[in-house]
């Protein structure tokens, strides 16, 4: 790739890898479901704004309506209800570890579930690598060498399962422009989301969370989700679907160290072990590396 797209890959890694620092620091004054609603619907106005401006809001057809309803469903109500459940009682980094299975999860249901895709040696020796390394992270739990929750842990693995999920079922989204399938997804899960926060407010008002609470719901919003489907987007176009799953390796990575930095978070040698088997696996499942190393010599 050209440096500008490796430089637009780092940023996005790194904005995403924040997302879990923000929704750690906001989950604490704000109900999960509450938070999800503001993320989706400060996303969504902004995308909005920027289709208005584009003269593409036209591109938003009544016969979307429900493929954008469970686009959603799949890829922000449930993965952004889980997520924020588990960090509930998680770290940012370990939370952001889980999610990184996402890839795992697209090929058993893109290659084994639905055929979609067919499963090639890399693919499966990733997949096993994964599912080792979630193994390995979990087990510091149930042996009692960690003090995270398993029920946290499993919402976070249950999110990447709905993210997968939602990459399969956006294959049908092909002939329309990327930001306005964004767009749509926001638009639906935001009316999902409506009545699910008002059901779980309780006593809950917009004045109770802190100023550093609202400023990382706003950075949820405009930073984690607008924007970061924009540049994702952009490094869809110009380098490929491909180069653009790179960022699924640095997601983790930069989640860790802010939450080491900010938050004083800290993982188990458990839990590091089983990040390691997983870093590989997400390696092998790229397959580029194994591909070089194979290459016959000119």
């Amino acid at each position: 790739m050209p440096l500008r797209n490796w430089i637009m890959l780092t940023v996005l890694g790194a904005i995403w890898g924040g997302s879990f620092l923000f929704a750690k620091v906001a989950v604490a004054e704000i109900p999960p479901f509450v938070l999800v609603f503001l993320r989706v619907s400060i996303a969504c106005t902004v995308l909005l704004m920027i289709l208005w401006h584009r003269g593409m809001l036209n591109r938003l057809e009544k016969k979307y309506a429900v493929p954008f309803l469970v686009m959603g469903l799949l890829n922000n109500a449930i993965p952004f209800s889980l997520l924020f459940l588990g960090q509930t009682e998680i770290g940012a980094g370990l939370a952001s570890i889980l999610n990184a299975t996402t890839p795992v999860f697209t090929v058993i249901v893109a290659g084994l579930l639905t055929k979609q895709e067919t499963l090639q040696g890399n693919r499966i020796a990733g997949v096993v690598l994964g599912v080792a390394g979630v193994a390995i992270m979990l087990w510091s739990s149930l042996s009692g060498l960690a003090s995270d929750p398993l029920w946290a842990q499993l919402c976070c693995l249950g999110a990447a399962i709905s993210y997968a999920c939602a990459a399969t079922f956006a294959r049908r989204f092909k002939t329309l422009p990327p930001q306005v399938t964004a767009t749509g997804q926001l638009l639906g899960s935001t009316t999902l989301m409506l009545p699910v926060a008002l059901l779980t407010a309780g006593s809950w008002t917009m004045a109770d969370p802190s100023l550093t609470a609202w400023l990382n719901v706003l950075a949820l919003g405009v930073l984690a989700t607008a924007l970061a489907y924009l540049i994702y987007f952009q490094i869809l176009a110009e380098a490929g679907a491909t180069n653009a799953s790179l960022v699924t390796l640095l997601v983790p990575a930069s989640a860790l160290f802010f939450g080491w930095l900010i938050l004083g978070e800290n993982l188990g040698v458990l839990q590091l072990g089983g990040f390691a088997v997983l870093l590989a696996g997400l390696v092998v499942l790229d397959g580029r590396i194994l591909k070089k190393r194979r290459a016959p010599a000119v």
